[in-house]
């Protein structure tokens, strides 16, 4: 089984703080690695160097075969990322900001539409699918983010605190999607206190 993510010696400073000193990590494809730890402890700041979202100042890393560095464009097209806070337009509707992750994906109107309308079966929210999403709870607005960093089907997943802000019911159902991805082959690195 090959490495889906792999680290070795990453580093990043703000100043005079170190946020990660030398992370090192290996996780195999098809799998799930949680990264445990306070507020504070890196994890945040693991996940946006393993995305691209920022530049590690020392160390390598490798996901889904591309350097988070080098190969920057090329991996964002293999991942899937949702963050802390659900990063959706609240003037969209749920179907709107679906299918418009995967235009950026490049999937064509068709499929993102019927992307879309699968992943809001998906997570429940097909009722509220042509809503905008300013009027979605808070745990709506999680599931709907959750579900966008779904929409390309990528091989590679990372979930930074995925369960924040959900009810037990939707935790649930969120673990049960998680479940069937990995059993599809789908490496997932996720973060949680």
């Amino acid at each position: 089984m090959s490495d889906a993510i792999t680290a070795e010696g990453l580093v990043k400073k703000y100043g005079n703080v170190t946020a990660l000193d030398g992370l090192d990590l290996s996780v195999p494809s098809g799998t799930v690695l949680a990264l445990l730890g306070p507020n504070g402890a890196g994890k945040t700041t693991a996940v946006r160097g393993l995305t691209t979202l920022l530049r590690p100042d020392a160390g390598r890393a490798v996901v889904a075969g591309c350097d988070v560095v080098r190969d920057a464009a090329e991996l964002r097209s293999r991942i899937g990322v949702s963050g802390q806070y659900a990063a959706v337009d609240e003037h969209l509707t749920g179907a709107e900001n679906l299918e418009m992750v995967g235009r950026l994906y490049h999937l064509g109107a068709k499929r993102s539409r019927k992307r879309a309308r699968e992943l809001l079966e998906r997570f429940d929210l097909a009722e509220a699918g042509d809503r905008p999403v300013k009027g979605y709870s808070g745990g709506m607005r999680r599931r709907i983010d959750l579900a966008g960093a779904l929409v390309a089907d990528p091989p590679v997943l990372f979930l930074d605190e995925p369960s924040t802000g959900l009810d037990p019911r939707a935790r649930a159902q969120l673990w049960d999607v998680i479940g069937e991805l990995v059993e599809g082959g789908t490496t997932l690195l996720l973060t949680t206190q």
